[in-house]
């Protein structure tokens, strides 16, 4: 069981705290020896194999920025489009959790999933002491640009779709930014636009749905924490109590009041063992406390051109970063292409709310503007 009282509680609550932080599995999650998931991860191993005589299906580590890190790829066909789903966070990694919704994407992309510096399997890589000054989002940024030009040439691509996430929205919308012309196009997912209007906003709607609830308690806590987020520097205490009650009235994944769905499938992970789950929990810790302070003002709101098709997958119910705020944005945007897609049954997180629906419109929307076939080697 997870644990959701005292200093674990708090933990966890601070490492969601960031509209970006999705992902703290427990110490809890860390099981016994011999490992009660262990059948079940080869079950689910097993039926995810990449079979396919032209398939992919490797992890390996790459060193970005002097930092070694850990990439997972899977795909049916490897001359599909890359698509690269960047992770929440900071140190909210996917790849633990992508079996559960990422396997119907491998027949039409090739899909990577990296843990970056600092998170997940990564974490194990690097001491922590010598990466903690590396620790910027325009380091993420680069990172991710080195990584694109690595499976560029890996996999004979000449482009590739970005996927970010979250924490990983602000990764991904920094290379769209400064390197647009690697990209067939960027989806936005929970995408971050203005950091403390973001919290403005969600703080709003958590208070307002306490209110309407008749819950003192949570009222009284809320209150409590006015001016919020107010200026400055964020106050983790604060996000964490914010982000309590955000996620108790469905703020993170719809229609629920936790998302213990979501937080308890790295337990079947074939890609995770349980020291890599251990090593996400301790990732995540190290880099909120050392990432944190550097993120409060970060904002999307004066850029209005980018030069690679861009699409906003938003969740209706999206108030762990607001939705409204990224779709006000995209109408002010140039872009060679834009589009919002709703997703009216998610929150914050379509691709596990309604993967049906996110693999229909990555179909529809996104992949067309890849070229099925197109390697460098083909002359494309």
């Amino acid at each position: 069981m997870l644990r959701y009282k005292g200093e674990f509680y708090l933990q966890k609550t601070l490492m969601l705290a960031t509209s970006l932080a999705l992902t703290t599995p427990s110490a809890a999650q860390v099981s016994p020896v011999p490992d009660p998931y262990a059948q079940g991860r080869a079950v689910v191993a097993d039926i995810n194999r990449i079979v396919t005589p032209n398939g992919v299906q490797e992890t390996f580590e790459a060193t970005l920025g002097g930092a070694r890190q850990v990439v997972n790829v899977r795909g049916a066909d490897r001359t599909n489009p890359i698509l690269l789903f960047i992770h929440g966070g900071p140190a909210a990694v996917e790849m633990p959790i992508a079996w559960a919704f990422q396997r119907p994407w491998e027949d039409h992309f090739t899909v990577v999933q990296w843990d970056q510096r600092g998170a997940g399997r990564s974490f194990l890589l690097n001491d922590p002491a010598a990466l903690a000054s590396t620790l910027r989002p325009e380091r993420y940024r680069d990172d991710a640009i080195e990584l694109i030009e690595l499976l560029q040439k890996r996999y004979g691509q000449r482009k590739v779709i970005v996927l970010g996430h979250s924490w990983g929205s602000i990764v991904g919308m920094m290379v769209a930014a400064k390197r647009p012309d690697l990209l067939h196009a960027y989806v936005g997912v929970g995408q971050v636009i203005d950091f403390r209007e973001n919290e403005r906003e969600g703080y709003a709607w958590t208070l307002a749905r306490a209110q309407a609830a008749g819950n003192t308690e949570a009222v009284r806590e809320l209150e409590a924490l006015r001016p919020y987020p107010g200026p400055g520097a964020f106050d983790l205490q604060k996000l964490g109590t914010e982000r309590k009650w955000n996620i108790r009235y469905g703020g993170l994944a719809a229609g629920r009041d936790n998302a213990d769905f979501y937080f308890r499938a790295p337990r079947l992970s074939p890609e995770y063992t349980t020291a890599d789950r251990q090593a996400w929990d301790d990732g995540s810790a190290f880099t909120m406390k050392t990432m944190f302070p550097q993120l409060a003002d970060i904002s999307f709101a004066k850029l209005d051109r980018i030069d690679t098709p861009v699409f906003m997958f938003l969740g209706r119910q999206d108030y762990t970063t607001p939705s409204p705020i990224a779709a006000g944005w995209l109408n002010r945007l140039r872009a060679p292409r834009k589009k919002v897609v709703w997703f009216e049954h998610s929150a914050h997180l379509p691709f596990i709310e309604e993967p049906g629906r996110m693999f229909e419109e990555l179909l529809t929307q996104v992949r067309p503007l890849s070229q099925t076939k197109a390697s460098v080697g083909r002359g494309h």
